[in-house]
């Protein structure tokens, strides 16, 4: 269980770095908060920002459910996936919006990939 540990705290520290991205864009570009709009590299870093929270709130509940069901370590190579994914994504949307679909699917594959082993899980175990 310590690597599925390593990689759900990875996966958290991976969010609070882009948040740190967008509190920088935030002083840089001049965007007072509550304002989330007023420069397009800021309104990238945040909506990258809040995808990644969006799919967090998924992702770390079904890590923790498919390692009841499958082995650990297999469960946090998953996770890693999905953090390569979210680097990709970051950086595809910083570039262009268009190109981000391959970090999208690398970060939400996993995430179905692990719903679906934890009701295979749970089937298996009824």
């Amino acid at each position: 269980m310590a690597w599925l540990d390593l990689v759900m705290t990875l996966c958290l520290i991976q969010l609070v770095a882009f948040s740190v991205l967008v509190g920088r864009a935030r002083i840089r570009y001049g965007i007072k908060a509550p304002a989330t709009s007023g420069n397009e590299t800021f309104e990238r870093l945040f909506r990258v920002q809040m995808n990644t929270l969006e799919l967090l709130v998924v992702l770390i509940p079904a890590m923790w459910l498919a390692a009841k069901y499958w082995a650990p370590h297999w469960i946090a190579v998953v996770g890693v996936v999905y953090m390569i994914g979210r680097m990709l994504y970051l950086r595809a949307y910083l570039r262009d919006p268009a190109t981000r679909s391959a970090g999208f699917a690398m970060s939400i594959l996993p995430i179905l990939g692990l719903l679906l082993s934890i009701l295979a899980g749970i089937a298996m175990g009824v």
